[in-house]
């Protein structure tokens, strides 16, 4: 990245060389982040004074409503910082430059350097008079079908931006919508795709598996588990009541295996199919490593419902090792990314029994074979499987 340079107070600003690097020189950038930061520097080196900057960006994720990229004067990398979903509620947005935006505001301007109580009130502008700057200026940026993002610049120039200057940032805004929102669009597939697949699956998605039937064989542990009662508790308990239960349990079961390397390939009702590829060092460890820390959130769990007058919950765990066609399954315009095989299907049946022996969670000999000097596991005997000619010895893992 280019250092700013010094500016020639006689040169008129102009940020043609700007909007011409943002057009063409960009395409091999893939983080808006870095594109801002750059861009700021290279404002700077054609005559705009800025000396702080923010972009902030509403995004579709799970856990955040968008993000926060902060620049400032001598900065080759912007400042980064998530937005919760509770923000609106929070005095650092109450009243800020980006709730006044948001609530329809074209443009919001604001002189720093006159006597503060006539100005607007809000912690941002008394921060930034703290840091010297004059003059502040805030847009809305378009994206596609009105959606809106927003913009900040500020400078210290003396007396503030001048009209030309204004002029120039503002005609910048476009062409900044356009490169940042097909940033946007590729971090959000990638994000949707991990969230609704799962991020093994999602990163082969993008890379062009999305042909019906391709897939590849893979050798892995395979762990199925199911919410016990959960029909009669659908039932008799209210919607909210419902869909903060299974919350809850799917973040006790499924945090773990995400933590300790798995892949979670689908949520099945109150079902979980996960597994964890045998490619990965030390995989079959890892899921029991996994099944443990599930069952200490699931205590933890029941324990937070009995505080609120809810029965405890049940669950069944069967876990198995072997090969499975991982790949495109379904429809010619519906696909679904998963795992089939009668190593799933063992799975599934074994963790059928786990209500009927009374284990919360079993193993197959194939599976134990791995991990039995690491972990104390209960031989349960040999049981007949649904489907399956031969019966199966298992053995049950307390955790």
């Amino acid at each position: 990245m280019n250092a700013p340079s010094v500016i020639d107070p006689a040169a008129p600003p102009s940020t043609s060389e700007v909007v011409r690097w943002l057009i063409h020189d960009t395409r091999d950038e893939r983080f808006i982040d870095n594109i801002f930061a750059e861009m700021c520097n290279r404002l700077q080196q054609a005559g705009i004074p800025i000396k702080r900057a923010s972009l902030h960006l509403l995004i579709q994720h799970p856990q955040w409503l968008g993000a926060r990229m902060m620049w400032s004067d001598g900065m080759n990398e912007a400042e980064i910082s998530r937005v919760d979903f509770d923000v609106r509620e929070r005095s650092e947005y109450i009243g800020s430059p980006i709730n006044e935006l948001q609530e329809g505001a074209a443009e919001l301007r604001e002189h720093l350097t006159g006597d503060p109580a006539h100005g607007r009130k809000h912690a941002v502008y008394d921060e930034m008079r703290a840091k010297g700057l004059t003059d502040y200026v805030a847009w809305p940026m378009y994206h596609t079908l009105g959606k809106r993002h927003f913009v900040t610049f500020a400078t210290d120039r003396p007396g503030g931006f001048a009209p030309e200057q204004l002029a120039g940032l503002q005609g910048l805004l476009p062409v900044l919508a356009l490169v940042s929102e097909i940033r946007m669009k590729n971090r959000l597939a990638r994000t949707l795709l991990e969230t609704y697949v799962g991020s093994h699956a999602g990163e082969l998605i993008l890379a062009g598996a999305t042909r019906r039937g391709s897939g590849t064989t893979v050798r892995a542990a395979i762990m199925i588990c199911d919410l016990r009662d959960f029909t009669r508790i659908s039932d008799n308990w209210p919607r909210d009541d419902v869909i903060d239960l299974l919350n809850g349990y799917f973040d006790a079961m499924s945090e773990p295996v995400t933590r300790h390397g798995g892949e979670i390939l689908k949520f099945i009702g109150d079902g979980m199919l996960a597994i964890f590829p045998l490619e990965q060092k030390n995989a079959c460890a890892n899921m029991l490593r996994a099944v443990s820390e599930a069952r200490q959130a699931m205590i933890a769990l029941n324990e937070k419902n009995a505080e609120l007058g809810r029965e405890p919950l049940n669950y069944g765990i069967g876990i198995h090792v072997g090969d499975v066609m991982y790949g495109n399954i379904g429809s010619q315009s519906r696909l679904d990314f998963t795992v089939i095989g009668p190593a799933v299907n063992m799975a599934s049946r074994m963790e059928a029994l786990t209500k009927q022996l009374g284990k919360p969670v079993l193993l197959s000999r194939a599976f134990a074979d791995i991990v039995k000097d690491d972990f104390e596991l209960e031989h349960v005997g040999e049981h007949k499987v649904r489907g399956f000619s031969d019966p199966i010895e298992l053995f049950a893992y307390q955790g």
